[in-house]
């Protein structure tokens, strides 16, 4: 009898532990959609806000980093040319990895970030990247990690 009590009580702590998983995925899905859209609406306050304020960038192909503040300063230009309706934008991730806990995530994938200016051709990236997290008022990126190139077959593979 004791023996199916533990048996019992280990398997209600799997599936406590696997629903809260599957509740932080969800979190972490709904911050990237929240990503999508302020760049497709040229949201870039609201974008701005998904960063920890002492966020870090790395461009791998530049072989750089620099805090996230000073990337968004680059950045800002085309979100208001999005806002303007000068450009269409927008960003979709697809992931290889994701790791969680209640407060922290990490994230490994492709994103596929795509642009066309009113009236030219669309412009289309897809870039590996990680991502690391923290949960403080809203899950928050604070490194994020541009590493190389991907290719469309790649991303196709990852659907």
């Amino acid at each position: 009898m004791k023996r199916l009590a533990s048996l019992i009580f280990a398997l209600l702590m799997v599936i406590l532990t696997t629903s809260n998983l599957y509740a932080q995925v969800e979190e972490l899905d709904a911050y990237w959609d929240e990503v999508g859209k302020t760049v497709s609406e040229g949201d870039f306050d609201g974008y701005a806000a998904l960063y920890h304020p002492d966020g870090v960038l790395i461009f791998e192909g530049q072989g750089t980093t620099m805090p996230v503040s000073q990337a968004l300063e680059g950045w800002e230009p085309g979100f208001t040319s999005t806002k303007n309706g000068e450009m269409s934008a927008g960003v979709t991730f697809r992931f290889s990895k994701r790791l969680n806990d209640s407060t922290t995530a990490f994230e490994k994938g492709i994103f596929r970030y795509a642009f066309t200016p009113t009236g030219g051709e669309e412009t289309v990236q897809y870039v590996h990247f990680e991502a690391l997290m923290v949960k403080k008022d809203g899950w928050k990126m604070l490194m994020e990690y541009q590493q190389t190139m991907a290719t469309p077959e790649e991303w196709a593979e990852m659907e």
